[in-house]
């Protein structure tokens, strides 16, 4: 206001200070001259002087202290709060702000739109127009706004979750800045070199206008890669600074993020660092995302699909090994190509049935050099893995040439024995380029890898989509075709170097690499994720790293799709759910570097801020000392503070009223009058101060949606000491576990197992969901509630079941979900069922409401929601549909706890089944 750093919250009523104008005449009124009346005795007093003497006015000092208090009073109503930020003095033209909002910003996310309103809300005390320019909305037209425009549109900002391209965006801000002589820039930058942000830097140089560059000291870490080797699962992580974070964890997840296990990593002065997953190759394959511990940004988080899980491989050949000489073996090339991401197992010597063997051990894929496979118990075998869904890699060779073998993906054409069933050639044929469908795209052919000799296919329908590989005469070199659940997959050549050099050259690793990552995968024609059809979006990354529906700008992956995530193909998993293709924010192997800003200047404190100061309780206590002040000196003023020497005392009074300590505030925010007339929701104060704050978050955010939803008309949530308050007012109460607190007092769990028997329900929730797993040992929360009610009466608990009448009070659900949805909820356990009623009942419940109710996916947290609307936390797996959810879950609990079991009368029962068959 008035280019000050000051604004009011509410400034209409400064309004009064027009007022002290007449306080002021009211203020200095002289009083009216006493009327003269003759009275005879009073002759005796003429001649004395007296003592004292009444001021014809009141005295300037005190005036104006009176005026002081009156103008305090009217500016803390007001409601004045001091920015951090003072809007420019010479500045004149519009204030432009660039934002980087790719992934790199997430992390710091709310620190930039805090300097982004800071800096608007100057630059509109100024009387200055402020623009808008996200990079991600590139090419888009850039147009002064005001203050309030501004932030809405900052509260409607989200970081998009790929790396953002600066170079778009430079046109408009160019043609703005030239259809604005005075207009200065702030660009706040996520200080990587992502997108060509160091080009875009020397192009707003270029411009010639003022601008300022606001970046945090800290450049956020990625993840860029993952190798799954023989012992253990290996993680890249980059950073571009290397005086940044030192040391941090990665935590890996499954498909239902439950968490899988956790492997530290330390850069130690180097811009990469390498965290290690030591588990069993099992375990390891159930990994399907990995993310940085306190890194909240999609860079920092890393999917997995079937390419990168380390597969079990059996590998046989035909005709009996040279021990003596390991280079002439068949399987030799193909073991030393699968051994970096395969574990590879080979046939005993002397077995008597070693693809039995080999099968026994549940390999997905078999790799069969030169062998035929002719009818019998072998054949069969590998007919029933390969229907299973294996993968049925095969080599050719003299044998496979000359054989009766219907194990392979298209008919070969067959010959005399002099030949060998083979072609030959005086001239090697060259490896053609690699075409969609086949998973080859993308893989260089070399031109030293050659061909002497090969299988020949006979010409066939269908034969072009079964080919993944040609050589440059157009005949094929691998071919592959579905079979039942699996694949079978030929390469036209020996697995050997007797005709040609692909097992020598890193083509080959390669191409194994990729047919391996096939293993499992329920992938469509050909056998291959990346298919003739696209595959559309099924799960994608926010631009802080959680897994939601795709947005509706998400299009299909096109076939062969290699490298990053982009704005039509954001990070996430694409096509069917059981061999989704994953898509991650930077490539494997990306490198992080800062950027160059091209000598542009830096915004002193990069990000930070200091908060808005609120002045009104300053000023309400310069008005309460200066009323004290006033009083004291009326009263000596008028004789009373002379006579009883008060004002000697009126400074040490002041001191002890100021440093006398506040009187300590009751855990609720309510008095029991006011709980016991209106209905409320309470939560226990766990010690914690920022699970309560979720905890009273979380039931405001409930308590509304009752509020819109339902007849419930409840008042606001209340916060709760199980020793002191009294709690039989509640009808249910919410208790966040919080393992790290101490155990509450004897008399507090008396109170609560009181408040249980009569009539109460309590929601324990543990809020470990995504860290205990079925089979372990107990979570620390668990082990924290399983103590607290020792000694409680607990009845007997049962997961809820989906007939039961919590899940049929309001909405018709199937389970009670928060945060996380893996989680199980617990709640008493139902009667059984009487053989003997044979009424349809589709919801049952107790003789009363269950007192207890015990549930690990951390309610409050789903339900929780900043003042703006938007969710506090992100979800696991998340989305929109899986928050409403959870407060449908949270309104069914709510409803169950105050209406009691009235849906389980067969009065409802006719209604509860045509709404369950729709």
């Amino acid at each position: 206001m008035f280019g000050l750093p000051l604004a009011f919250a509410a400034p209409a009523a400064l309004a009064a200070l027009l007022g002290l104008i007449a306080l002021y005449w009211l203020l200095r009124v002289t009083p009216p001259r006493p009327r003269r009346q003759l009275f005879p005795p009073v002759r005796l007093l003429l001649g004395l002087n007296p003592k004292e003497t009444t001021a014809f006015r009141t005295p300037w000092p005190l005036l104006l202290l009176r005026l002081l208090i009156a103008a305090l009073v009217i500016l803390a109503m007001a409601g004045p709060i001091l920015r951090a930020l003072v809007a420019a003095g010479g500045a004149k033209g519009p204030l432009l702000i660039v934002i980087d909002d790719g992934f790199a910003a997430a992390p710091t996310w709310e620190k930039r739109l805090t300097l982004a309103r800071e800096n608007a809300s100057a630059a509109a005390r100024a009387d200055r127009p402020v623009a808008l320019a996200p990079i991600s909305r590139g090419a888009d037209p850039i147009a002064a706004d005001d203050f309030e425009a501004i932030e809405a549109k900052l509260g409607a900002l989200a970081p998009v979750p790929y790396a953002v391209p600066h170079m778009p965006a430079l046109a408009p801000i160019t043609k703005f800045l030239a259809a604005n002589p005075g207009a200065e820039t702030l660009w706040i930058a996520d200080g990587l070199d992502l997108g060509q942000a160091s080009d875009f830097a020397r192009g707003l140089k270029a411009a010639g206008r003022p601008v300022e560059i606001a970046a945090d000291a800290e450049t956020p870490l990625a993840l860029v890669g993952a190798a799954s080797l023989p012992a253990s699962l290996e993680i890249a992580v980059a950073r571009a600074d290397p005086r940044g974070r030192q040391h941090g964890a990665v935590r890996a997840y499954d498909e239902r993020s439950r968490l899988v296990g956790e492997a530290p990593f330390d850069f130690a002065d180097k811009t990469t660092a390498t965290a290690r997953f030591d588990l069993p190759v099992e375990l390891r394959n159930e990994i399907t995302r990995l993310a940085i511990d306190g890194e909240a940004s999609a860079g920092a988080a890393w999917l997995v699909d079937e390419r990168a899980k380390r597969r079990r491989v059996a590998v046989a050949a035909g005709g009996s090994a040279d021990l003596a000489e390991p280079l002439l073996a068949p399987t030799y090339y193909i073991t030393r190509a699968l051994a970096p991401f395969a574990d590879v197992r080979e046939a005993k010597p002397g077995a008597a049935d070693p693809i039995a063997d080999l099968l026994d051990e549940q390999p997905t894929v078999l790799a069969l050099a030169d062998m035929n496979v002719g009818p019998g118990a072998t054949h069969d075998k590998i007919a029933d893995f390969v229907s299973a869904g294996g993968v049925l890699v095969r080599f050719a060779g003299t044998r496979l040439a000359s054989g009766d073998d219907d194990l392979i993906p298209t008919t070969l054409r067959r010959g005399g024995r002099t030949l060998g069933g083979a072609l030959s050639w005086e001239s090697p044929k060259h490896v053609a380029p690699f075409e969609a469908p086949s998973p080859f795209v993308g893989l260089a052919a070399p031109e030293e890898v050659m061909i002497s000799r090969q299988v020949l296919a006979e010409p066939e329908p269908g034969l072009p989509e079964k080919t993944w590989a040609r050589l440059t005469d157009g005949t094929p070199l691998v071919t592959a075709a579905r079979r039942g659940k699996g694949l079978i997959v030929l390469f036209h050549v020996t697995a050997d170097t007797t005709w040609s050099n692909l097992p020598l050259s890193g083509l080959f690793v390669d191409m194994m690499r990729r047919i391996v990552a096939e293993a499992g995968a329920a992938a469509q024609a050909g056998g291959t994720a990346a298919t003739k059809s696209a595959l559309p979006p099924w799960r994608t990354l926010d631009g802080f790293g959680a897994l939601e529906a795709p947005p509706a700008s998400a299009k299909p992956l096109p076939a062969g799709f290699a490298g990053a995530a982009d704005a039509e193909h954001p990070p996430g998993f694409y096509g069917p759910a059981e061999s989704a293709f994953a898509v991650n924010a930077l490539a494997e192997g990306a490198a992080l570097a800062p950027a160059d800003y091209a000598a542009l200047p830096a915004r002193a404190g990069g990000l930070a801020i200091a908060p808005p100061l609120d002045l009104k309780p300053w000023l309400l206590l310069l008005a309460f000392i200066g009323f004290l002040v006033d009083t004291v000196v009326s009263l000596r003023l008028g004789g009373v503070g002379r006579s009883l020497r008060l004002w000697r005392a009126a400074p040490l009074a002041l001191a002890l009223l100021l440093l006398a300590p506040a009187p300590p505030a009751r855990a609720a925010d309510t008095s029991d009058l006011q709980a016991a007339t209106s209905t409320r929701l309470g939560y226990v104060l766990s010690g914690d101060g920022e699970v309560d704050e979720t905890s009273r978050l979380g039931l405001e955010q409930l308590t509304r949606a009752l509020d819109a939803r339902t007849s419930a008309a409840l008042s606001d949530p209340v916060a709760l000491d199980p020793a002191k308050d009294e709690l039989a007012f509640y009808p249910l109460i919410y208790w966040p576990i919080a393992a790290d607190q101490p155990q509450p007092s004897s008399a507090a769990v008396a109170r609560i197992a009181a408040f249980m028997r009569n009539g109460g329900t309590v929601v324990f929730d543990t809020r470990d969901a995504l860290t205990s797993r079925p089979g372990d040992p107990p979570s620390p929360e668990g082990l924290w509630l399983r103590k607290l009610l020792t000694g409680v009466d607990v009845p007997e608990l049962e997961p809820v079941p989906r007939d039961h009448v919590v899940t049929k009070t309001f909405y018709l659900l199937d389970q009670i979900v928060g945060r996380s949805e893996n989680g199980q909820t617990w709640i008493e356990a139902l009667p059984p069922i009487d053989p003997k009623d044979r009424a349809n009942k589709p919801a049952r419940a107790g003789d009363s409401v269950s007192p207890i109710v015990i549930t690990s996916n951390d309610l409050a947290g789903a339900w929780a929601a900043r003042e703006d609307g938007s969710p506090l936390y992100a979800l696991n797996p998340g989305g929109p549909r899986q928050r409403e959810m959870a407060l449908r879950g949270g309104i069914n609990l709510v409803m169950y706890a105050l209406t009691g079991n009235y849906k389980a009368d067969q009065v409802h029962a006719k209604d509860l089944l045509e709404r369950l068959a729709r």
